[in-house]
C-alpha cells in the first residue's frame, strides 16, 4: 500500500500501481469524467499512469485551463503527425510541441510528395478530426534504447532514430501508442483521442524547419496549428488573430509613414520624421520620470576593449550574441590616396555592447564613493547592438539595433528592498499612463549561473519582499515564480503587460545583481571607514523604445492618444477661398504647440477625409467659405462615432493644447 496525499489534506490509502483515475472514482463520479491528468508531487501526468510511491496528488480538470490547453495541444500535434503519416506514406516524424496558442509538428516529407503546402492543410485537418472520432486510448510504454531505435530503422524513421541514440544514457524512453501508430513522447497526453474536441482546432500554415534547429542539416517541412479546448475558445482566437492582422505594426508603421527596414541595414530602423516625434515625445517622457525619480543620466561609449566583457562575464556567456571588430587603422595609398582598412597581428578586438551596464560600474567606479551618497541611481538611453539570428527578426519586435531605457542602481544591501519598492511603483505609474494592466513575474536562478547559492537565495527573497511590500505579489497582478528563468548573474522581476486585444508582452525588469559588481571591482566606502560592494539593480521600463512603439503601435491601432500622435490635427480645406485662413488657423494651432499640418490641395473633401483617415490623424479641422468668415472651425475627430462640432478658433485651440498634455503633466 501507497499513501496519497490529496488537496484538502486528507490521505489515502491505495495499492500500489492505482491511477489517479482511480483515485478519482473513489472520490465519486463526477469527478471521475471531469479528471483529465494529475500533478504528482507537482508534475504534470497521464490520468492512467501507475502510482508507484506516496506522493502528493492533485486530479486535473478541465478547469484548470494552462494545464488541459497544454495537453491538448500536445495531443492535436500527435494527431497531426498520424494523420500526415496516413495521408502521405513515406512522410518521417520528428518533433511536435505544444506552443503558447497551439502546436506545429515537423516533417521530412515522402519523397513523391514533397514539402507540404497550404494546399494539403484541409485534407490533413479531416484526416485528423477521423483519428479523434476514433477516440483512440493514447497508452504510455517503456521501451529500450534498442528497440526503439532498431524499430524506427526499420520503419524508415531516420530521424527519429538519430535523435533516440542521442538522449542521454540514463533517459528513460517512453512512447505513447495510438492503435498501430506510435510516437516517442515524454508526454503526458490525455487519455484518448476522443477527448479532445474535433472542432477546436485549425491548421494555420506551413514553414521551413532545419532538422534540430542547424542550418547545416536537411530542411524539413513544419505545419503550424492553434487548438483549443472548445470552438468557441477557437473562434474568439482566430477573431484576434483577424485583429491583430489588422494591427500588425508594419502594416500600420508604412499607412502613418513612420519607419521603414531593409536589407542594407538589416535588423535596424530607419525612423521617418513622424515615426521619430513619437520616440522624442516618449524620450522626453521617460526623462521627466526619471529626473523625477532621482536619476542622473549619462551617456557612454559604443565600443569597448573586449577584455572588459570578458572580465564581466558577458564574452563567455554571451559572445555569439554580440558584434565584434579588430581595431582597424586605415592603410593609405598615396599614390592613388585611397584607403584600404589593415588589421595588425597584435589588434586589440572591440566589442560593440550588447547592454550598458558594465558601462555604467565603470562611471560608479569613477572617485570614491561614500556610503552616505547611496543609492546612485544611473540612467541612460544607450544604444546597443545584438547579433539577433536572421529569421529571429521581426519589425520593430526584433531587432539587432536598439535603445534601451536603460538605468542601474548601486546601493547597500539594507536600501535593496526600498529601491526595488519604488521600482515597482515608478513602472506601475508608466503603464498605467499608457493604458496597459500587467502581471508581475519572478524569474528565478538558472542551471548555468555565476555567484554563490547564499547570494542567490538573498537577492531572490529580496526581490518577493519587496513586490510584496509594494502590494503586487497577489493574484490581481498575476504573481508567478518561474524556475530557472533568471538571468546568469541575477534573479528578475517582469511586468508582462497586457494589450487592447488581451496579447500579453513582456517589458519592464528589473535585477538584484551581486555578480557584477564583485566581477568589475565595485566597491563604496561604509560607515566602518572599510570598503563594501555595493548590490547593483539592473533595471528598464520601456524595455527598448523600439520594440515599445511597435507594442503601442498595435494597442493602439495607430490611434495614440493626442499627446503621442506624430500629427495632433490637420487643417482641411473645402473650398480655395479658405486657404488663407486655413494657413491662420494653422499657425496659431502650432503657435500653440499643436503639431499641425494643412491640407490645401485642389482635392474634395470627403478624399482629404478618407486619407487622414488612414493616417490615423485624431483631428481634421475642415475650413470652408462659413467658416473662413465667421472665423469658426468644424472639428472632426478621428473615428466613426465622433461627432463634428464647429467651434471657435479659440476655443479649438484651448481644447487640443489641454488634450495634448503628457499625462505627467497633466494636474
Amino acid at each position: 500500500m501507497i499513501k496519497i496525499a490529496l488537496p484538502d489534506g486528507s490521505v489515502r490509502e491505495v495499492a500500489r500501481g492505482t491511477t489517479p483515475a482511480d483515485v478519482a472514482a473513489a472520490i465519486g463520479p463526477g469527478l471521475a469524467k471531469a479528471a483529465i491528468a494529475a500533478r504528482v508531487d507537482g508534475e504534470l501526468r497521464d490520468i492512467g499512469r501507475p502510482l508507484e510511491a506516496d506522493a502528493s496528488l492533485a486530479l486535473v480538470t478541465a478547469r484548470d485551463e494552462a494545464d488541459a490547453l497544454e495537453l491538448a495541444r500536445h495531443d492535436f500535434a500527435h494527431i497531426l503527425a498520424e494523420a500526415a503519416q496516413n495521408l502521405f506514406p513515406g512522410t518521417q516524424i520528428t518533433f511536435g510541441p505544444a506552443t503558447d496558442d497551439g502546436f506545429y509538428y515537423d516533417f521530412a516529407p515522402a519523397p513523391d510528395h514533397g514539402p507540404f503546402t497550404e494546399e494539403d492543410l484541409p485534407a490533413i485537418e479531416e484526416e485528423m478530426r477521423r483519428i479523434i472520432a476514433r477516440d483512440e486510448p493514447l497508452v504510455r510504454e517503456v521501451w529500450s534504447r534498442e528497440e526503439l531505435i532498431a524499430y524506427f530503422k526499420e520503419h524508415g524513421e531516420s530521424f527519429k532514430a538519430e535523435w533516440a541514440g542521442d538522449l542521454p544514457e540514463d533517459e528513460e524512453l517512453t512512447v505513447y501508442r495510438a492503435g498501430k501508430w506510435l510516437d516517442m513522447c515524454r508526454g503526458p497526453h490525455l487519455a484518448s483521442t476522443g477527448k479532445l474536441d474535433p472542432q477546436a482546432f485549425k491548421l494555420t500554415r506551413v514553414s521551413g524547419a532545419y532538422w534540430r534547429g542547424d542550418q547545416a542539416n536537411a530542411m524539413l517541412s513544419r505545419i503550424y496549428g492553434t487548438g483549443w479546448l472548445n470552438k468557441k475558445q477557437l473562434d474568439a482566437h482566430l477573431v484576434r488573430l483577424e485583429e491583430a492582422a489588422k494591427r500588425d505594426h508594419r502594416k500600420i508603421g508604412r499607412e502613418m509613414d513612420l519607419f521603414h527596414l531593409q536589407e542594407e541595414a538589416h535588423g535596424s530602423v530607419f525612423w521617418h520624421p513622424k515615426g521619430y516625434r513619437i520616440w522624442r515625445e516618449l524620450e522626453a517622457y521617460m526623462r521627466r520620470k526619471m529626473d523625477g525619480a532621482g536619476y542622473r543620466e549619462i551617456k557612454t561609449p559604443q565600443l569597448m576593449d573586449v577584455r572588459q566583457w570578458t572580465q564581466s562575464g558577458h564574452w563567455g556567456k554571451y559572445a555569439e550574441n554580440m558584434f565584434a571588430v579588430p581595431d582597424i587603422v586605415p592603410d593609405v595609398d598615396e599614390e592613388s590616396g585611397n584607403a584600404a582598412p589593415k588589421v595588425a597581428a597584435d589588434a586589440d578586438w572591440l566589442a560593440i555592447k550588447p547592454m550598458n551596464c558594465p558601462a555604467h560600474v565603470l562611471v560608479f567606479k569613477q572617485g570614491i564613493t561614500s556610503y552616505r551618497e547611496l543609492p546612485v541611481r544611473l540612467g541612460e538611453m544607450g544604444c546597443c547592438h545584438r547579433n539577433e539570428p536572421h529569421g529571429a527578426l521581426h519589425g520593430l519586435m526584433r531587432v539587432r539595433q536598439f535603445t534601451q531605457d536603460d538605468a542601474h542602481i548601486f546601493c547597500t544591501e539594507r536600501q535593496v528592498v526600498d529601491e526595488v519598492r519604488a521600482f515597482c511603483r515608478l513602472a506601475d505609474s508608466i503603464y498605467q499612463d499608457f493604458g496597459f494592466s500587467y502581471h508581475v513575474k519572478l524569474a528565478l536562478r538558472p542551471e548555468k549561473r555565476f555567484g554563490s547559492d547564499a547570494d542567490w537565495d538573498k537577492a531572490e527573497q529580496e526581490l518577493r519582499d519587496a513586490v510584496a511590500e509594494a502590494g503586487m505579489a497577489n493574484a490581481e497582478f498575476g504573481w508567478e515564480e518561474l524556475p530557472g528563468e533568471g538571468a546568469f548573474y541575477a534573479p528578475k522581476l517582469e511586468w508582462h503587460l497586457t494589450d487592447a486585444i488581451g496579447r500579453t508582452w513582456q517589458v519592464g525588469t528589473i535585477q538584484g545583481d551581486r555578480v557584477l559588481p564583485e566581477r568589475l571591482d565595485a566597491n563604496y566606502i561604509g560607515e566602518d571607514g572599510e570598503k563594501h560592494r555595493p548590490v547593483m539593480l539592473h533595471r528598464a521600463i520601456f524595455g527598448s523604445y523600439e520594440r515599445f512603439i511597435g507594442i503601442l503601435i498595435e494597442h493602439y491601432a495607430g490611434r495614440f492618444p493626442l499627446w503621442l500622435a506624430p500629427v495632433q490635427a490637420v487643417v482641411a480645406t473645402i473650398v480655395s477661398d479658405a486657404d488663407d485662413y486655413a494657413r491662420e488657423v494653422a499657425e496659431a494651432l502650432s503657435a500653440a504647440g499643436i503639431r499641425v499640418e494643412t491640407d490645401i490641395r485642389n482635392e474634395k473633401i470627403n478624399y482629404k477625409v478618407r486619407e487622414h483617415s488612414l493616417a490615423r490623424v485624431p483631428n481634421l479641422l475642415v475650413i470652408g467659405k462659413r467658416e473662413a468668415e465667421e472665423r469658426t472651425v468644424a472639428l472632426r475627430p478621428l473615428g466613426a462615432d465622433a461627432r463634428q462640432e464647429v467651434l471657435s478658433l479659440e476655443a479649438v485651440i484651448e481644447r487640443l493644447r489641454t488634450e495634448a498634455l503628457p499625462p505627467d503633466l497633466r494636474a
